[in-house]
């Protein structure tokens, strides 16, 4: 299965992705664990974390056929090579660098770039873009990613991120988003297993609800 297929299969399992900014390697297993286990197929490990391409690694290996994990914060190729390397295939930015969304692509990788605007959006979809980021959502509107859809490709996923809550996903859903990436209403650093298999247990539920 290529990591586009693969890709695929995970987020028509569960789009959420569980963005895991902070995390340390001698907790990744755990987390992994306690987030698979609930239901989630994507995660991400921003490279802005202790040692993020050891975690990176550790959760490619231990939740292989499980979830698809990969980085956020990938700035520039550089670190495209990087997040490969490790076992990463998730690649994830909070902007729009169509040197890093053609990198990912050539390698094989699932480019996940942050826009704001449809100039942003186009210009990632041509350079290999498999998903659009709307980051941050707290800028933008429903309203406004409705009005970005009708010019988008039919089929184009795009996933709000910042600011998402359960209580949140049902007018993002109404206006189109495909999925949505989940940050500190799900993870941050010291939250116990038990507290994040309850906020993991939230987030599917309301998903599941929509």
């Amino acid at each position: 299965m290529t990591s586009a297929q693969s890709f695929d299969t995970a987020f028509a399992a569960m789009p959420l992705v569980a963005i895991l900014r902070g995390l340390t390697p001698e907790t990744a297993d755990d987390v992994g664990d306690v987030l698979a286990d609930a239901g989630f197929t994507l995660i991400e490990v921003p490279l802005n974390s202790p040692r993020p391409l050891e975690s990176i690694a550790r959760l490619a290996k231990r939740l292989a056929g499980r979830a698809l994990v990969g980085a956020g914060t990938v700035l520039d190729v550089a670190a495209v090579e990087a997040v490969a390397e490790s076992g990463g295939t998730l690649i994830v930015s909070p902007n729009t660098n169509t040197s890093v969304i053609s990198a990912a692509a050539a390698r094989g990788l699932i480019p996940v770039p942050g826009f704001q605007t449809p100039s942003e959006a186009f210009a990632a979809l041509e350079a290999g873009a498999r998903a659009l980021k709307l980051f941050p959502a707290e800028a933008a509107s429903p309203a406004v990613l409705k009005a970005i859809r009708t010019v988008l490709p039919a089929g184009t996923a795009v996933l709000p991120v910042g600011g998402i809550s359960p209580t949140n996903l049902a007018p993002w859903h109404a206006a189109g988003a495909a999925g949505f990436g989940i940050g500190s209403a799900l993870y941050s650093p010291g939250v116990t297993p038990e507290e994040l298999a309850g906020r993991a247990a939230a987030f599917i539920a309301a998903y599941k609800a929509l």
